[in-house]
């Protein structure tokens, strides 16, 4: 092999540098078929890059931010390579993404409205009687003895405070209880869709 070829070749480690991600994580790219496999070795036997990687890794990165999975964005390569303009493809995923977010929100309004009515109402010194029967009343309903947490009635009644929404209003909390605990452990690391990808599968 010629020097002028190797010279526009980089090994994984000099990607790693210049792009900001992890060896590992362009490995696992490799691996899952979003980083075309590494054919040219150097004389020491290292995998050897060429310099377009770095457009492709801008795009999976850029993916990803927009909400999309590897396995979306690997989708969406291989259209790509094969020859064909995958931005039709592309708009659809994010259209998708929209009405997603849409319902997520929708969700994270009930689910608001309803903590904003429990702390408007809340009780430093609940009545003795109620501590007895509960944890904290303040969030759990005084059932029958040996009740626990929210019975059938109790959930009804609560469907009602909600107003026109009704039970579909319901639905949506319980939609919400879901995206708020996705929401809540996502935002604990915002970088990790970068740093492991291998969670986005």
């Amino acid at each position: 092999m010629s020097n002028s070829v190797l010279t526009h070749q980089l090994k994984i480690g000099e990607v790693a540098h210049r792009s900001g991600l992890p060896v590992k994580t362009i490995r696992y790219y490799e691996e899952i078929g979003l980083l075309a496999p590494a054919t040219i070795r150097s004389t020491g036997g290292y995998r050897l890059f060429a310099s377009q990687v770095f457009n492709r890794l801008a795009f999976i990165k850029r993916s990803q931010s927009l909400g999309l999975s590897l396995s979306e964005i690997r989708d969406i390569l291989n259209l790509y390579d094969s020859g064909e303009l995958p931005c039709g493809t592309l708009k659809q995923h994010l259209l998708n993404k929209i009405e997603v977010i849409t319902q997520q929100i929708a969700a994270l309004e009930i689910l608001k409205s309803e903590l904003q009515g429990i702390v408007s109402g809340w009780q430093e010194q609940p009545p003795s009687y109620a501590r007895v029967q509960t944890i904290c009343p303040n969030i759990q309903e005084i059932g029958e003895p040996g009740e626990s947490g929210e019975t059938r009635e109790t959930r009804g009644e609560r469907k009602k405070g909600w107003g026109a929404e009704g039970a579909e209003g319901a639905e949506g909390a319980e939609g919400a209880e879901i995206t708020y605990n996705f929401w809540t452990q996502s935002s604990r690391n915002p970088t990790q869709n970068f740093v492991h990808p291998e969670t986005r599968e």
